[in-house]
């Protein structure tokens, strides 16, 4: 992504080490806290908006964390959702060594996941998209080892479309989950998470197109980001300068 588009925001002097960083949504949102950012991702990331690093994540914790200020970990959920009980595939448990790399560096971390991981995390906060005015009901929980108040959560009353189709006037909320789905809807979806930088141009091929709809089905909502940095900062007594 061109950095001339990136949105306008004031830096705070801080680094984030953003790990299984995939797509970049939890990025943008410290980036919009005012954060500098570096991504991690064992796979290639070719759409994150910063500077990215392929490789191991843990290793890298291990090898670079003392240089950030705060980290962020997203392992894959794979493990933890209930999806997984139709493939029969046995994916890694990375919640814990993931937890032991960043408390082995001494930094104050943030790690995400889904909400079957509840059991793999301590304490977590759970976010949802309509504490931040988005139109999409997307639970996520948040471990940290410092304080961190939760957003009043709003009452699930607006009716959500089914996965793969687009909103409508009656059904105003999007699913935003893995599919078969059309260029219009990771478009849509993209509006709806807040993530315009990875939208597929309009004359994209089809593998671009199957890029663009993992990204999104795979993102956390940069606001949740945003919170969280905001909060950080204010523990620290930190603003963005």
């Amino acid at each position: 992504m061109n950095a001339s588009v990136l949105p306008l925001r004031r830096p705070n002097g801080l680094r984030v080490l953003d790990t299984y960083c995939c797509g970049g949504g939890m990025a943008m949102g410290y980036h919009l806290a005012g954060f500098e950012v570096v991504g991690v991702d064992i796979a290639p990331q070719p759409n994150y908006p910063f500077t990215f690093v392929q490789g191991d994540a843990i290793e890298y914790i291990r090898a670079h964390g003392q240089e950030f200020d705060l980290g962020h970990g997203s392992p894959p959920c794979q493990a933890y959702t209930p999806l997984n009980a139709y493939n029969h595939k046995v994916y890694p448990d990375l919640i814990g060594p993931t937890r032991a790399a960043f408390e082995a560096v001494g930094l104050p971390y943030v790690m995400e996941n889904v909400e079957a991981a509840a059991p793999e995390l301590r304490s977590p906060a759970l976010l949802c998209g309509p504490m931040f005015g988005l139109k999409v009901y997307r639970h996520r929980l948040f471990e940290t080892n410092f304080p961190l108040p939760v957003p009043e959560h709003p009452r699930h009353v607006e009716r959500c479309v089914r996965n793969g189709y687009l909103p409508t006037a009656e059904r105003p909320f999007m699913s935003i989950h893995g599919g078969k789905h059309s260029r219009a809807w990771q478009r849509a979806a993209c509006d709806a998470m807040g993530m315009p930088w990875i939208k597929v141009p309009d004359d994209a091929r089809m593998e671009r197109i199957q890029l663009g709809i993992r990204e999104v089905c795979e993102a956390i909502p940069p606001a949740y980001a945003q919170w969280i940095g905001t909060r950080f900062l204010a523990l620290e007594g930190r603003a963005a300068a």
